[in-house]
């Protein structure tokens, strides 16, 4: 199969530099971007929305559709609206949390009319011009030099955030340095294996090599800090239907070897590749990770964070290849059980989503990637009700939520590392100060993505709901700047909040909604989430 997806083309540059002189400048088109465009066209501003590539619409158009909700009743304004008008779509007069990527690119594409926004597509940031801690410019590959009063990075990778100098982190912090509980390495039962699997080349002699996929790291002990990052994938639109479907294609440099610790895996008797599967409407269903191996590409991602543009697309061709070639595999290798290779069959990419990139989506699903840091950090404290800061801009109500980052050995076996699964007690408000850079660093800039957390607390952020909220809250928030002259630490949250409740945005959980809070020191998961440990030594390099 000739793969037509890429994260990084070469794109023309344009004849001379051209000068674009708007009110806010917003770069990155996911929901986040798009939210905070809409919100400040709403406010009389005139917005340029910069695109990566062409892509408009994140995750949310590129095959996360069953959506990650959480408490829907503390969604508002125009997250809320997204999914009424979703409902719309397929005739509903409520909200629809399920739905195709191309309903969702339509709902967008209606918000973006709007005369007061320009979108500028294949826009790749090339640098920034600062005066001091204020932005004056922003580059692009092309030759495009935006000029604006108040900049919003809404990109997953925070990279405008990154090259205006403003702190950031990535990778897992220790449970020292906020005294969390589960930051840091986290071995867990859940997406684990659930047989034992030899990682050996050869079966019992450690000295054959590992197997593909095995990282060669430390284990590292519980709570450790290290830079390592959650598992990316595509959330691939599946259909089982013959007539709306593409067959899985054999990816270019296809190696079955890629897959022998699927293989076996499935031997001793565990097949889940189909195990969150979910279904949406025209007889279609978004597949995601499941399980000990599956569509996450675990230690495949470590450089995104930091790499420049064409070494993102190297690894992001590695991401497509691999699971290009593990459904391949499964639907085709002669060695597997027919019963898995039939299910395997049944499915093919849905025919009539993604045209343009051979029915692949063409956003890889970044979960993580840079966290600022400001002068307010979000932890689990926060996302377990244990502060409640003053102000807030929204609310987060998902589950604390990490995908694995490594697979190593232990014992003689193969075990994953990473994945945390702790239910939220209730939702939880994110404060304004966490969008917001420190003073000395940058006074015009608001990252509603990249945000200022900790790496177990942003695995309850890190949904496209709520960075919906936070990007309509940052496009409040810019135009209050702008219409006070203000820089973006010194506006005033009352007007803020005026604002967010005059666009029905809930800053905090209503009253009638909230529940007893549980402290953090006796909480523990209970029934699906229970985080049933690995015995480790508490410290070992081995």
């Amino acid at each position: 199969m000739t793969n037509s997806a890429h994260y990084y083309y070469d794109v023309p540059s344009l004849p001379s530099q051209e000068i674009k002189e708007c009110d806010i400048c917003i770069y990155g088109a996911t929901p986040a971007g798009i939210t905070s465009a809409v919100q400040a066209a709403r406010n009389n501003k005139k917005v340029a929305l910069l695109a990566f590539n062409r892509h408009i619409g994140g995750m949310t158009t590129s095959g996360l559709s069953a959506t990650d909700v959480g408490n829907q009743h503390v969604l508002g304004g125009l997250a809320r609206r997204f999914y009424r008008e979703i409902g719309a779509f397929y005739g509903s007069k409520k909200e629809q949390w399920f739905f195709e990527p191309h309903a969702a690119a339509k709902v967008f594409s209606d918000w973006l009319s709007d005369k007061n926004i320009s979108i500028y597509t294949e826009c790749r940031l090339q640098g920034v011009e600062k005066d001091g801690n204020r932005i004056i410019s922003l580059q692009t590959e092309k030759g495009l030099i935006f000029k604006a009063g108040v900049y919003i990075d809404a990109s997953y990778e925070g990279d405008l955030m990154a090259n205006a100098k403003v702190s950031y982190t990535y990778g897992r912090e220790g449970n020292q340095a906020y005294n969390e509980l589960f930051n840091g390495i986290q071995y867990g039962a859940k997406h684990n294996f659930k047989m034992f699997v030899d990682p050996y080349r050869k079966p019992g002699d450690q000295f054959s090599g590992l197997l593909p996929g095995i990282c060669e790291i430390e284990i590292g002990s519980q709570g450790q800090q290290d830079t390592l990052i959650q598992a990316y994938n595509f959330r691939l639109c599946l259909s089982s239907d013959p007539k709306k479907s593409v067959p899985f294609s054999k990816p270019s440099n296809y190696d079955p070897e890629t897959y022998e610790l699927l293989y076996r895996y499935i031997y001793s008797g565990v097949f889940d590749l189909f195990g969150l599967t979910r279904k949406i409407p025209g007889e279609k269903a978004d597949h995601n990770n499941w399980g000990a191996i599956n569509s996450d590409f675990i230690g495949g991602n470590y450089n995104w964070p930091e790499s420049d543009y064409r070494t993102r697309e190297e690894i992001y061709q590695e991401h497509v290849n691999y699971q290009m070639g593990l459904f391949y595999f499964c639907a085709t290798d002669p060695r597997l059980p027919e019963p898995v290779r039939q299910m395997t069959r049944q499915w093919g990419l849905a025919s009539d989503e993604f045209s343009a990139t051979g029915n692949w989506p063409p956003q890889i699903y970044i979960r993580e990637a840079r966290r600022m840091i400001s002068d307010y950090v979000l932890t689990e404290f926060d996302a377990t009700g244990k502060t409640t800061p003053e102000d807030s801009i929204g609310m987060g109500s998902y589950r604390m939520d990490s995908h694995n980052c490594k697979r190593v050995v232990h014992s003689g076996r193969a075990i994953n590392e990473g994945d945390v699964e702790l239910s939220p007690l209730s939702p939880f408000p994110i404060p304004y100060r966490a969008i917001t850079p420190r003073r000395s660093e940058c006074c015009n800039l608001l990252v509603p993505v990249c945000l200022s957390t900790s790496h177990i607390a942003y695995g309850a952020i890190r949904m496209e709901p709520v960075f919906m909220i936070l990007g309509q809250s940052a496009g409040i928030a810019a135009s209050l700047a702008l219409d006070k002259n203000s820089v973006v630490q010194d506006i005033s949250y009352s007007d803020l909040e005026q604002r967010m409740r005059e666009e029905k945005q809930f800053a905090y959980e209503p009253p009638e909604l909230r529940r007893v809070r549980i402290s953090l020191e006796t909480y523990s998961p209970s029934g699906a989430e229970t985080a049933e440990r690995i015995t480790l030594p508490l410290n070992t390099n081995n």
